[in-house]
């Protein structure tokens, strides 16, 4: 059998010391995202998933931002150890904004021709998120980078759709960070395979 995707996944993994040493240029990781996430199934081909790429200072701002709205939230000695990470975050070489544009989400619920399928369509979007996030992962590991993903939202939602000037209906979803590899991922355990799997033959 043909291994080259299984062999890529085997090799993802969350990698928080992330750097900027890349040498793709921004515009041609751009477009590798939109193919991406183009080419990422969606149920009915619905195609609910939007990003927003961020570099350089629009990158720095996200975690700013992140930070500044954390820092109302926690107590002085946690935020001490969130401000950190902000800034290991804002080493990375850029972001990755995920959204699902609710509007798009809600019309295929409230469609009468797919009845049936109404209270799915949420979670099919969801699982269309899941798809584009972990192409986009992939992808850009096969192109030598690595990849974290955070989830500050709903916390920073309003305040980042306001920052970028964002359609209301887009509600956010992940936060992923992308760079050059500067650090090690740490080993990745795994369940047992009779809890797991089922085979019937």
């Amino acid at each position: 059998m043909n291994t080259q995707l299984l062999d890529l996944m085997k090799k993802r993994r969350t990698i928080y010391e992330l750097g900027k040493d890349v040498k793709i240029s921004q515009a041609d990781l751009y477009e590798y995202i939109k193919e991406v996430i183009r080419y990422t199934p969606s149920a009915f081909n619905s195609q609910p998933v939007r990003a927003v790429v961020l570099f350089n200072e629009q990158h720095d701002q996200l975690w700013d931002l992140t930070g500044e709205i954390l820092k109302e939230k926690l107590e002085p000695d946690a935020f001490l150890r969130t401000k950190a990470k902000m800034e290991t975050f804002k080493q990375s070489f850029g972001s990755i904004l995920f959204f699902a544009d609710m509007d798009v989400v809600k019309a295929y619920a409230d469609n009468p021709k797919i009845a049936t399928y109404q209270y799915d369509e949420y979670n099919w979007s969801e699982q269309a998120q899941g798809n584009a996030q972990f192409a986009v992962w992939t992808g850009l590991e096969e192109n030598g980078l690595e990849v974290n993903i955070q989830h500050y939202n709903p916390l920073i939602s309003a305040a980042v759709k306001a920052e970028f000037k964002l359609p209301s209906s887009w509600q956010l979803r992940a936060e992923m960070n992308f760079g050059s590899i500067e650090g090690n991922a740490k080993d990745k355990d795994f369940i047992d395979d009779e809890t797991r799997f089922k085979l019937f033959q």
